[in-house]
């Protein structure tokens, strides 16, 4: 329930980024350097086929806005393809379509992405393009005009007409008091209203600088040739007065002091529950170890076809159509692990709500099998293994981990924690971070759906 808004899409980045992760043998190759400016390069080789992927990931998110601008970096990045003096508007699309590739973008509560695959051939293509609009984007009030309402009809969209992205949107708003994880990353509708092409110039000029930037290149080509070629296209680009990460003020949510409720009235067919906990996140891949219990702990009710929650709330007491349970161990705030579902025809949400918590209350007291535990640790590593088939999750899983100021020396180590996590330790994270004084719970009231005019599909909201 992580949003993630990119300029086609919305993808829901709820697998955390080390169920990317790949076998020891397959990440002894990159190689990473970085240029006087501050851009940091990483590269790592694969030479199945001539294919590679060029992912620019800017260390900025709806995290580091502001009220008033909420959704800001999201807006940016749909202007970030109106074009430069060297490449007009709708080029940059237009000439690695006609190279034979793909491209996109992404922008996230941590950070902002962009990325094109193609040939290897084409590899200076992308470069000289993404590192054109680094520095010499043109920001018109005639394109920004157009494309705020583009954006505001993708929140329509994805948000407001979506009963369920409605309740999620307001569940984080009432879970952290604070942090500014409560703000969605597309943007409170009322400040998209009031936004002006000035804002986004602003939050250009504030973080899009290459030692803000990450450069992820993965596939068939040497890590000398890419040096050379990010020498060429983003070498002359100037730093900017930009604190890394670790220097940013930090921003703590308050410690919660009791359970928070909330019901949303909307549209839908059937009722709907997400209960969130407060939960930390990876800080120190070493040291730490609560997040990789946490992490199992969602591995053991959900996940597959015999986790607890399906087997127990779907198939044998029926009291759920569904019940799932999700958790993400990386980030640069605070984390949550979320439980959710829908109740059965004749059950009520507060039935629905009892038994998820009894099914909690079960791995505090009984504890989980042997046996769940090594089912769980062999689907991660399943996970690892199959990813390496795409040179894109590879690229994705180092540009997140260093974009949220973790390391993709880190997959390694994540890899033997997790391996690690003893039933014991499971236990513990459940009793002391799944208990009501962390607890929002949110429920979705739902109401007569109207027939209306057809929106617009995803399609029709493409740059």
């Amino acid at each position: 329930m992580n949003p993630v808004y990119s300029k086609t899409f919305s993808i829901n980045y709820l697998l955390i980024v080390f169920m990317l992760a790949v076998v020891p043998a397959a990440i002894a190759n990159p190689h990473e350097f970085m240029l006087d400016n501050g851009l940091k390069l990483i590269v790592k080789e694969d030479h199945r086929s001539p294919v590679i992927v060029s992912l620019l990931m800017y260390k900025a998110g709806s995290i580091d806005e502001l009220n008033g601008t909420t959704g800001i970096a999201h807006v940016l990045e749909h202007m970030m393809f109106k074009g430069t003096e060297k490449v007009p508007g709708g080029e940059f699309s237009k000439r690695i379509a006609s190279a034979g590739g793909r491209e996109n973008a992404f922008t996230s509560r941590d950070y902002t992405g962009y990325f094109q695959q193609l040939h290897k051939d084409h590899l200076p293509l992308a470069m000289e393009l993404e590192s054109d609009r680094m520095h010499n984007l043109r920001l018109t009030e005639e394109a920004y005009s157009m494309e705020i309402n583009v954006v505001m009809e993708e929140r329509r969209l994805r948000t407001d007409d979506q009963a369920r992205s409605l309740l999620f949107e307001k569940m984080m708003a009432t879970a952290y008091q604070s942090h500014p994880y409560r703000r969605p990353v597309i943007g409170w509708m009322n400040d998209l209203e009031h936004m002006r092409v000035e804002d986004a110039q602003d939050w250009y000029d504030r973080w899009y600088a290459p030692n803000n930037a990450i450069l992820v290149i993965v596939g068939d080509i040497s890590a000398d040739a890419v040096i050379a070629l990010a020498q060429k296209h983003y070498g002359n680009i100037p730093k900017r007065p930009i604190l890394p990460i670790e220097e940013r003020k930090p921003q703590i949510e308050p410690h919660q002091l009791g359970i928070k409720r909330i019901t949303v009235k909307a549209p839908a067919e059937l009722p709907y529950l997400i209960m969130g906990y407060h939960t930390p996140v990876i800080r120190d891949t070493a040291k730490d170890w609560e997040p990789f219990a946490l992490e199992m702990l969602g591995g053991i009710l959900d996940g597959h076809a015999s986790a607890r929650l399906n087997k127990s709330l779907v198939r044998d007491l029926r009291i759920a159509n569904s019940a799932g349970a999700s958790y993400n161990a990386t980030g640069r705030g605070q984390g949550m692990f979320m439980l959710s579902g829908t109740p059965s025809p004749g059950k009520t949400v507060e039935e629905l709500e009892r038994a998820l918590r009894t099914e909690i209350e079960k791995v505090i007291e009984e504890n989980v099998t042997q046996e769940e535990l090594n089912r769980v640790k062999a689907q991660v590593v399943a996970g690892h293994v199959y990813q390496l088939d795409s040179i894109f999750a590879q690229a994705m899983q180092i540009g997140r981990l260093e974009s949220i100021g973790l390391s993709y020396r880190d997959i390694d180590i994540i890899l033997e924690k997790l391996q690690a996590v003893t039933a014991d330790q499971i236990r513990a994270v459940a009793k002391k971070y799944l208990v009501d004084d962390s607890l929002t719970v949110a429920v979705l009231d739902p109401q007569p759906i109207e027939q209306t005019q057809p929106v617009k599909t995803p399609a029709e909201l493409r740059h």
